[in-house]
């Protein structure tokens, strides 16, 4: 009987071990384990250059501005075709919730047209412009 006993306690204990991490575990904030994310959902003509539709998260107390920057990927006659955009740290909310911005492109020189194929890249930089970090790139057709 003793040798039962033990048994018992011993599957008492772990179940009770077992209730006690999974308790942490679901009472632990989910967010903390999130990083500055970028996801450029959409890349579309405008009327000035290129606009980026862009999903991000970024870790509560930092300061980060985002810059994005695209470039025809085949170069014709016409030149290099280049656009450059930024989203001043004070409009994008670091909270660790997804947000969606839109990023206006401004082209260079002769602009894009339809059909054109562009690279575009995405990334975030501290506030003072000192250093980058969690960069996201994409082609698409325009």
């Amino acid at each position: 009987m003793k040798a039962s006993r033990v048994r018992r306690g011993a599957g008492v204990a772990a179940a009770v071990a077992a209730l006690a991490v999974a308790g942490t575990v679901a009472t632990a904030p989910t967010a903390t384990a999130k990083a500055n994310l970028l996801d450029i959902t959409k890349v579309s003509l405008d009327k000035t250059g290129l606009r980026l539709d862009i999903t991000y998260s970024c870790d509560t107390g930092v300061d980060l501005q985002m810059t994005g920057y695209a470039s025809k990927v085949t170069q014709s006659a016409a030149g290099k075709r280049n656009a450059t955009g930024t989203i001043d740290a004070s409009k994008v909310t670091c909270d660790y919730v997804s947000r969606t911005v839109r990023m206006p492109l401004r082209a260079a020189g002769t602009g894009f047209v339809k059909g054109d194929k562009v690279k575009v890249t995405v990334f975030y930089w501290d506030e003072n412009g000192a250093f980058g970090t969690q960069e996201e790139t994409t082609t698409a057709v325009l």
